[in-house]
């Protein structure tokens, strides 16, 4: 070749290798944009949750009605409802101040005593002097002209009846149910008597029936407020002496009281319930709101105060519930406002009333504003919180929630009904991950690099051909039928032979040592004539010779050991109860997913290490034994390490098996022998059906965050330690 041809092409030559060069170092550049830029779509998600809230005074509306004694608002707050002193009620458009709509449920001249708003239903209910309630319903019907949405308000008298016959009613609670109308009233005598009020339609005729139905019940004293849940089970009150009272309506004796006592933080001077009719909110003249809701503890239903919100250095004089999650506005005396969130604990937003006395609260059906009024001024408040429910303590913190006898971790983010108290805590589902991570390596790591060991520096090559494509191969298998056959076929089998499989665990390593002397013992001659590798034979047999003698040990274990129950026995005498699908078959099923990728790595760590370090090794008096795992072992530690990270990385991304073979319960325990639930198995799970935008959305997304961040933080962990082993064996 000429010089010049030879100039040629090694030019040739370099235009190549600086175009490698630069395509090499785009895509790694790609692939880190890639990797950064998937981490801020998450950030961009996540970061909105806590988002604090925004409330601001949208405009004030001048009126003339007196001293408020409620407030309703139609679902756009475009109109609000006012119930004044002498027991009118007008319809306020927003707008303009205007009224629309205007009726006097209890005549001229006659002075309501006692109000009771049901705001599910947008329903008034006045008690009277001489005992008798009336009850108004307020409608708003919407029709639509030309595109722009009109607005009809309507109110109505449904009911009039005697609740306390020749008493004045002094407190008063309504309620709307499916079945009618239940109100419950109180005299300043002591007199305290539900009203069911019952409608039933004929289905064939379709005449409707109405009927009464009383009860008188034991208060043991006078009750100044009362507050029926939404379902009508159950009534709470406020005795004169501030002791909290309330009765189970739907026991067959509900008339006797259960009596809390409640002291020690002012007196009472608010009650209200929660959306789902679970939490009683009571205000306090201490400026504090107090959370309480029905507990079973020692067995015993009790009325428990939950939490407490200190908001404000004066009386709490209204408290006005969301009708669509745990959130609240209070006011007090003094015009200061609070939005709060029963389950976050979080208080959202303080601010300021213009308005002048006591205040009337409502928030609009929508949760989106709400209205203040005073005896002047009605002031709308616009509300943009969008995830109130969150918190830092109620993702990764105790919460108590509803029901629940003490705070706890829980993850349920969806019931059956609107109401329902969602339940977000990250713990359970971090504690499955490391738990499902924890018992797959336990397994797959002992096998998987004592494997590799004997493959690289035991194993007859001829042997070692033939093993290592089929171990490598196993890695091809795809997770989802791992995870069908060991959730349909591998769990029910553990199940019913349970003690068989804990004897063969303990007794198959036994056989596999037992193997290994058996090949020893015998005599050189012998085995210098049979082909290399015929060790392996020794040891399939004695694993099979194990695993068949635990199985068939199994059922005279089982009866001598645990009498004759095992999973009672776990149950009872250590307090694991067992799961046929659990942290066991995961592991089993889970190894069998890591184990190659282990495998492969070790292997090829083992195989690297420089032949010379043996030589001298084996050269110095040392056996092949005492050279593997003082030497050999040692070089090859960083390979190994990186091993193993790959296999947690691979066991902590894993979904389909946990998915399949876990029984996917939330739930925070170590007991390997029942189920759990992973990030990876629940953003699976339940993004199909969370909203776009929405709490559990984004809840998601901070999960898949969470997974991030703990790869991330493991695996640089790992190159840490990686590196300064490599450092530290790298003189051998």
């Amino acid at each position: 070749m000429s010089v010049p041809a030879a100039l040629a092409r090694l030019r040739r030559r370099r235009r190549a290798d600086r175009a490698a060069g630069w395509l090499v170092r785009a895509g790694g550049a790609a692939i880190v944009l890639s990797i950064f830029g998937i981490l801020g779509f998450i950030v961009v998600q996540v970061l909105p949750l806590f988002r604090p809230a925004r409330v601001e005074l949208a405009l004030s509306i001048g009126t003339a009605t007196g001293q408020p004694r409620g407030l309703l608002s139609d679902p756009w707050a475009e109109h609000v409802v006012e119930v004044d002193g002498d027991g009118r009620l007008s319809v306020v458009r927003v707008d303009d101040g205007a009224r629309v709509a205007e009726a006097s449920p209890l005549g001229a001249g006659v002075r309501p005593t006692a109000v009771a708003l049901a705001r599910a239903r947008d329903e008034v209910a006045l008690g009277t002097a001489d005992g008798r309630v009336a009850i108004a319903v307020v409608s708003f019907e919407a029709h639509f002209a030309a595109g722009v949405r009109r607005v009809r308000p309507r109110i109505e008298v449904v009911e009039s009846v005697v609740a306390l016959p020749g008493a004045s009613v002094g407190a008063l609670s309504l309620q709307s149910l499916a079945s009618g109308r239940l109100l419950a009233a109180a005299s300043p005598a002591g007199d305290v008597v539900l009203l069911r009020l019952v409608r039933e339609e004929n289905a064939f005729t379709g005449e409707v029936i109405s009927r009464v139905e009383r009860q008188n019940l034991a208060a043991t004293g006078e009750v100044v407020r009362l507050e029926l849940d939404d379902a009508g089970r159950r009534l709470y009150g406020v005795r004169h002496d501030q002791a909290l009272v309330w009765w189970a309506l739907d026991a067959p004796d509900a008339a006797p009281a259960h009596v809390v006592e409640a002291g020690g933080r002012g007196a009472i001077t608010a009650l209200a319930m929660l959306v789902g009719g679970r939490s009683l909110l009571v205000g306090r003249a201490s400026g504090a709101v107090e959370v309480w809701f029905e507990a079973t503890r020692d067995g015993q239903p009790q009325l428990l105060r939950a939490r407490v919100f200190d908001l404000f250095d004066a009386p709490v004089a209204a408290l006005a519930p969301s009708r669509r999650h745990k959130a609240a506005v209070a006011a007090s005396v003094d015009g200061d406002l609070a939005l709060f969130h029963s389950t976050s604990e979080r208080t959202l937003w303080r601010g300021h009333a213009a308005v002048r006395g006591a205040p009337a609260l409502v928030m609009a059906p929508r949760g989106d504003a709400f209205f203040v009024a005073s005896s002047a001024d009605v002031d709308l408040f616009s509300i943009d919180a969008p995830h109130p429910e969150l918190s830092l303590g109620a993702l990764f913190g105790r919460v108590w929630y509803e029901g629940y006898p003490k705070p706890a971790f829980v993850w349920q983010s969806s019931s059956g009904t609107d109401d329902f108290e969602p339940k977000l805590s990250l713990v359970p589902l971090l504690l499955g991950t490391i738990k499902g991570t924890l018992y797959s390596l336990l397994i797959a790591v002992p096998l998987a690099v004592l494997s590799a060991m004997y493959v690289a520096q035991f194993m007859a090559p001829e042997v070692r051909r033939l093993v290592k494509p089929l171990i490598e191969i196993m890695a091809a298998m795809p997770s989802v039928v791992l995870g069908f056959l060991a959730g349909l076929w591998l769990a029910p089998r553990v199940a019913a032979i349970l003690p068989a499989f804990v004897l063969a665990v303990v007794l198959v390593p036994v056989g596999s040592v037992a193997a290994g002397a058996g090949w020893e013992a015998l005599p050189a001659r012998w085995r210098r004539h049979l082909p290399r590798g015929t060790e392996v034979v020794f040891f399939v047999i004695g694993v099979l010779a194990a695993a068949r003698l635990g199985f068939d040990l199994g059922p005279w274990f089982e009866t001598t050991a645990f009498g004759g129950d095992l999973t009672g026995w776990l149950a009872g005498t250590l307090g694991l109860p067992y799961d046929q699908r659990n942290a066991v078959v995961v592991g089993v099923a889970m190894g069998f997913a890591v184990i190659p990728i282990i495998f492969a790595i070790a292997e090829d760590a083992f195989e690297n290490v420089p032949s010379n370090l043996v030589s001298a090794s084996l050269a110095l008096g040392a056996n092949r034994w005492q050279t593997v795992t003082r030497v050999v072992f040692p070089t090859a530690s960083p390979g190994i390490f990186s091993a193993v990270m790959v296999g947690f990385g691979r066991a902590v991304g894993e979904t389909m098996i946990v998915l399949m073979a876990t029984g996917n319960t939330p739930i925070l325990e170590w007991n390997p022998f029942n189920g759990f639930r992973t990030l990876s198995a629940n953003i699976a799970v339940e993004i199909p059906e969370a909203p776009q935008g929405g709490t559990l959305y984004r809840v998601l997304f901070l999960a898949a965050l969470a997974l991030f961040v703990l790869t991330f933080t493991v695996n640089t962990a790992a190159e840490l330690v990686r590196g300064r082993l490599r450092r530290r064996y790298a003189s051998l």
